[in-house]
C-alpha cells in the first residue's frame, strides 16, 4: 500500500477534528509545523468538523489546515484527506445530523461539497475524498457514481469509504469493477484494542484482497487508551467522556496488558496503542489527533516502538 496515492511520510495520519475546535489560531499551527517537522504528511478532517459545537456550522477544521497550507506553501507534499455526508444543508438546515441526510450523495450535492471543501482548504484538489457515512437506504451503485463523478472532475485523487460494513464495501467495489467507475481505495472505521466490531475479520479480508488502505480512527479509543480514564471521577473530565464511558467495564484488562508493555518497553500507553494498531491487517497508518505539540510528541512515540510478537499476542487478547 505504500504506493497508495494518499499515503506518505511517516505511519501516522494527524487527525483533524480538534482544529478550530480545542485547539486554534497559533496552537493549531504549533501541532501543524512540529507534525510536517517530523515527516508527517497526511492530514484528516470533514465538513462536518466541528458542527457539533454551539455556534458552528462544519468546515472549521478545514479552514484552519487550509490556512496553514497556504501559509507555509506545503500544499504539494501533503496528502489532504477530507470527507462528505454529515453536514446537513438542503432546506437551509445546518449542524451535525445524527439522523443523517441521503440526498447529500446526489451526484450535485457532492460536487457541492467539494468544492466547499476545498475553498476553505485553499486547494484545487484532494488526495483522499470520502463518503463519510453510508445510506444503506440508497443503491449502493449510485453512491459510487456520485463519488466516482469527484475523480472525473480532476479534483480528487484517490476515494475512500467511511463507517461502511463489509457487505457494502463489496457491493459498492463490484458495482464499480462492473460499470468502470472509481472504486474505493480507504476504508476509515473504527478500530482499536477495546472497540473491535467496525473492523471484523470479513472487513479484514476485504481489504487485504483488494489492497484497501484501512486507516482506523479513534485509534486512542477517544483518550481512553490513554490511560487517563481509570476511576468513576476520571470520566466527568474532558471534552469526551461521553464516548470514554463506553469503555468504562470493557476496558480495564485492556489497559493492564498495555500497563505491562509500558513496563517492558518504557513507551506511553498511545504509543503502545497505536504500535499494535499497525500490525493489524490491511492497515499503514492510523488516525489520531493530537491538541498541543506534546500530545503530538507522545503519539509520534509509536514510530520508534517494535513491539515483540508477544506483546502483540498479549494486547490483541486483553479484549477478546
Amino acid at each position: 500500500m505504500t504506493d497508495h496515492p494518499a499515503i506518505a511520510g511517516i505511519p501516522l495520519v494527524l487527525g483533524g477534528n480538534v482544529f478550530g475546535w480545542t485547539a486554534k489560531g497559533d496552537e493549531a499551527f504549533a501541532v501543524l509545523d512540529a507534525f510536517y517537522e517530523a515527516g508527517g504528511r497526511m492530514i484528516d478532517t470533514a465538513d462536518v468538523y466541528s458542527a457539533w459545537i454551539p455556534g458552528h456550522v462544519g468546515g472549521e477544521s478545514e479552514t484552519v489546515i487550509g490556512e496553514w497550507l497556504a501559509a507555509r506553501g506545503v500544499r504539494s507534499e501533503m496528502r489532504i484527506h477530507t470527507k462528505t455526508g454529515m453536514l446537513p444543508r438542503k432546506g437551509g438546515h445546518q449542524g451535525f445530523g445524527a439522523d443523517g441526510d441521503p440526498t447529500l450523495y446526489e451526484p450535485a450535492e457532492v460536487m457541492i461539497s467539494l468544492d466547499a471543501s476545498l475553498e476553505r482548504l485553499q486547494t484545487d484538489y484532494l488526495d483522499l475524498y470520502y463518503a463519510h457515512r453510508d445510506y444503506e437506504q440508497l443503491a449502493i451503485g449510485d453512491i459510487v457514481a456520485a463519488f466516482d463523478g469527484t475523480v472525473k472532475s480532476g479534483k480528487v485523487h484517490s476515494l475512500g469509504a467511511s463507517n461502511f460494513s463489509a457487505e457494502r464495501l463489496s457491493a459498492a467495489l463490484e458495482a464499480a469493477d462492473a460499470a468502470g467507475l472509481e472504486p474505493f481505495r480507504a476504508l476509515q472505521n473504527e478500530y482499536n484494542l477495546v472497540s473491535r466490531k467496525a473492523y471484523a475479520p470479513d472487513l479484514q479480508q476485504l481489504c487485504t484482497s483488494r489492497g484497501i488502505a484501512m486507516l482506523p480512527f479513534f485509534g486512542l479509543a477517544s483518550g481512553y487508551l490513554t490511560g487517563k480514564y481509570r476511576e468513576a471521577k476520571d470520566f466527568e473530565q474532558g471534552n469526551r467522556t461521553h464516548r470514554v464511558k463506553d469503555y468504562a467495564e470493557i476496558g480495564p484488562p485492556v489497559l493492564a496488558a498495555m500497563d505491562k508493555v509500558a513496563e517492558e518497553t518504557g513507551a506511553s500507553l498511545p504509543a503502545i496503542a497505536l504500535a499494535w494498531l499497525v500490525k493489524q491487517p490491511g492497515i499503514p497508518a492510523p488516525i489520531a489527533s493530537a491538541r498541543t505539540v506534546e500530545q503530538l510528541e507522545q503519539l509520534l512515540e509509536f514510530t520508534k516502538l517494535e513491539l515483540s510478537e508477544e506483546q502483540l499476542a498479549a494486547l490483541s487478547a486483553s479484549s477478546s
